[in-house]
């Protein structure tokens, strides 16, 4: 497809003021054009992710100079490139984590942000990666510095990041325990190869990994709920043990008793990806396309799919998303 056969107007899915789902509506906007190492992508899936509910609700502003449109990761074909871009050619399939562009028919991203579409994945399927992906193998591998042998704890675990953490995790030789909010969540975990799920409103999370891992407690724990799991992490957690924030879906503010931080050596971080640079991004890229893409085009791994919803209906993938039901990945299919 060459520029001259590019429409000139697109498609996409707009806030249209913050508040609830139905303030996604369509809207007609130019195409944008790839600048200096950029490339332009015919956007044929695009994934869904809790900021994109922030950035609707307005507690999430884009990063200086991103797009106004939510979406964070998207899948389809390489349709222009822009100067200095070496390795994509017109026709490539790839996905590609975005800071934001990606309800659209078409996106610009960084070349360096992008990977090829492991082979046997649909566009949907791959859409599905990046933002999960890149998330968990900074904070769970570059941050909480897991290693084989030891204990990650994963909250969430049926969420789109906990059900990549536990399948990273796992493949990379550790015990991966999850926490999740029901027992068909629970099973969703542990057949993804958790060692054991717990079921978070029957039992006492802090106890039952004492008990699992006869009281060393988790070496390292992914946390997107914060609140009052602050102070409980430190309990379940290990000497020297490394506590990563990704969220605060229970809130910001806890009372934590933070002797427990000394007493036991712990490292409390946390991070957020969409404002980082694209360099740091690109860097995360090459990491996860020389570790963790081998694994996906084995099937070794793979994305966990809830539900696809058209573009149109990307206000019903909000809807999904925050009724708190879904296993794994929402994505849109742009197609």
């Amino acid at each position: 497809m060459s520029p001259l056969d590019l429409p000139g107007m697109m498609t996409v899915i707009a806030i249209t003021e913050p508040g609830g789902p139905m303030v996604l509506k369509p809207q007609m906007r130019p195409l944008p054009k790839p600048k200096e190492g950029e490339i332009l992508i015919r956007v044929r899936a695009a994934g869904v992710n809790r900021p994109d509910v922030a950035q609707r609700k307005g507690t999430y502003p884009p990063p200086p100079g991103a797009s106004d449109l939510p979406g964070l990761e998207v899948a389809g074909e390489v349709v222009a490139t822009g100067d200095g871009v070496m390795r994509w050619r017109k026709g490539d399939h790839v996905t590609a984590l975005t800071p934001g562009g990606g309800y659209a028919e078409y996106c610009t991203v960084h070349g360096t942000n992008a990977l090829a579409i492991p082979h046997g994945f649909t566009f949907t399927e791959a859409a599905a990666l990046p933002e999960t992906f890149f998330t968990v193998w900074h904070n769970v591998f570059q941050r909480g510095g897991l290693k084989p042998g030891e204990t990650l704890l994963v909250h969430g675990g049926s969420s789109g990041i906990g059900t990549a953490a536990i399948q990273l995790g796992t493949a990379f030789g550790s015990t991966v325990l999850a926490t999740a909010g029901t027992e068909v969540k629970c099973a969703a975990c542990t057949d993804l190869g958790a060692a054991r799920a717990i079921n978070y409103r029957e039992e006492d999370f802090v106890e039952r990994v004492q008990e699992l891992t006869d009281g060393r407690g988790a070496d390292v724990i992914l946390d997107m709920v914060g609140g009052d799991y602050i102070d409980r992490n430190y309990e379940a957690a290990a000497m020297d043990g490394r506590i990563v924030q990704i969220a605060f879906l229970s809130g910001i503010k806890a009372t934590v008793n933070f002797s427990k931080l000394m007493m036991k050596r712990l490292t409390h971080t946390g991070s957020t990806l969409r404002p980082r640079s694209t360099a740091f991004k690109g860097q995360i890229a090459t990491e996860l396309e020389a570790h963790v893409w081998p694994l996906l085009a084995a099937r070794k791994i793979a994305p966990v799919m809830d539900m696809i919803f058209p573009l149109a209906d990307a206000w019903r993938a909000h809807e999904r998303m925050e009724e708190g039901d879904h296993i794994g990945k929402i994505v849109l299919d742009v197609a």
